[in-house]
């Protein structure tokens, strides 16, 4: 299965999203629910529900705010892969966010009861790159960027009220990022077909989600391929030592409190999360 694939200069701005105004309101908007943790009005009415050109300035100014304040950059996340994720979500292309060191969580953490506003969980197959991927973007040099492969649990996240989200709301708000869980189990490519792995989702042994590698863009590594060629566009290259998250295997749950997550990719392994409810941590 695919899904279409749009690039970022063919999407023609409208209204005032590019300017400097609308920007920063959008900005001050998401900073508002993120610090106060209540979800915020959609930023579309400011850019213009299209307009990912801006709604990615936006994206950038946050995350440079988070690094001047002492965050550092891991990697990146490729959202809106799978056919399911993009109708639950009702978008029609791939998003693209960063990766923050405080995002990430250890194999088996606890999620604070209100850490995240209102957050899901996808399972995905996550890539270590081995180089830098700033020149050539053919599949034999994605692959060969590729270290090795981990299972991975995404919690997505909306600052958005309600997942009422268009593409500009998504990729303004960091592509929904919220944390991430890599698995232990590191697995060279050479030793797994990531369009064959397939994917089970479980909360508490109850199965709730499954899907397999073609589900993302038809293969993982087309959809790391699809990163690699933005990140050129845009003057940020992807490097050696990022973390990819590259897209979700099937549709995404509701990730809510008291409950354990496990996701089993073939041929990597387990990885789980748990969230906390009341005080727990």
């Amino acid at each position: 299965m695919t899904a279409s694939v749009h690039s970022h200069t063919d999407i023609v701005s409208r209204g005032d999203g590019d300017s400097a105004a609308a920007i920063g309101a959008a900005i001050e908007r998401l900073e508002r629910a993120y610090r106060t943790r209540r979800p915020c009005p959609p930023v579309r009415d400011l850019l213009g529900a299209d307009n990912v050109a801006a709604a990615y300035a936006v994206q950038r100014r946050r995350v440079e705010a988070r690094t001047a304040g002492g965050a550092r950059i891991v990697g990146r996340k490729i959202g809106l892969t799978a056919p399911v994720v993009q109708r639950q979500l009702g978008v029609d292309q791939p998003d693209s966010g960063v990766l923050l060191d405080d995002m990430r969580l250890a194999e088996g953490s606890t999620v604070a009861a209100g850490r995240l506003l209102q957050p899901k969980v996808e399972a995905e197959i996550a890539f270590i790159l081995g180089t830098d991927l700033d020149g050539a973007t053919d599949l034999r040099t994605i692959r060969a960027a590729v270290h090795h492969a981990v299972a991975a649990i995404e919690i997505v996240d909306s600052r958005i009220a309600d997942w009422d989200i268009t593409i500009a709301d998504t990729v303004a708000d960091n592509a929904s990022c919220g944390l991430f869980v890599l698995g232990d189990r590191q697995v060279s490519l050479d030793d797994i077909d990531p369009v064959a792995a397939t994917m089970a989702l479980y909360v508490d042994d109850e199965q709730v989600s499954s899907g397999t590698g073609a589900e993302c863009l038809g293969d993982p590594l087309i959809a790391l391929q699809w990163l690699a060629r933005t990140a050129q566009e845009f003057g940020d290259p992807l490097r050696s030592g990022q973390i990819i998250l590259s897209g979700a295997l099937g549709p995404m749950v509701v990730a809510e409190p008291g409950r354990r997550v496990c996701a089993e990719v073939s041929g990597l392994g387990r990885v789980t999360v748990r969230f906390g409810e009341g005080d727990e941590r």
